[in-house]
């Protein structure tokens, strides 16, 4: 389950926890300062849930306007989409409109490697170069193979997982 907190902007406020829209709904509607004035500004910050939801929030940007929309993606992604979200829009800076974009529309690469060494190795095996001749695959420069595709791909961490990214 995903928690969120609401940070008034007031600070004669004091903020709340919530885990859905419709509870951010009815204590934002009784959330009051120390005057006793509503409070009507906060800024939402994720508190607790999936590691990849967490990576996920920071990309989304939360904000007032959408965290609903962050909830509903949190709960209905795969955790292959919400990979591609986090690179695509945290880390190679597309833009995404909630009503018109899906995950699956980003031209994202991604593989789970440890290294664009390890990336070079399974793109021999997968014959990304070529037929190797059986003679001539023990002399294959792998690094030399690994710094080219570092002009393409870059390495990045999410929920504790090594991918090799690429965004097209």
């Amino acid at each position: 389950m995903t928690r969120l907190y609401a940070q008034p902007y007031d600070i004669s406020a004091s903020g709340f926890y919530f885990d859905g829209a419709e509870e951010y709904a009815a204590k934002a509607k009784t959330c009051r300062n120390d005057f006793g004035g509503q409070v009507e500004e906060f800024e939402i910050q994720f508190i607790d849930g999936e590691d990849v939801d967490c990576q996920l929030a920071k990309a989304w940007g939360l904000y007032q306007s959408n965290f609903a929309d962050f909830f509903r993606a949190a709960e209905e992604w795969e955790d292959h989409q919400k990979r591609v979200f986090i690179v695509a829009v945290g880390e190679c800076g597309y833009s995404f409109d909630r009503d018109s974009d899906h995950p699956d529309d980003f031209d994202v690469d991604l593989y789970e490697v440890s290294n664009l060494r390890d990336l070079a190795e399974e793109f021999v095996e997968e014959g990304l170069y070529g037929e190797i001749p059986e003679g001539l695959a023990y002399f294959i420069d792998y690094e030399a193979i690994a710094r080219d595709l570092a002009c393409d791909y870059s390495m990045i961490e999410i929920a504790g997982t090594s991918y090799a990214c690429r965004c097209g």
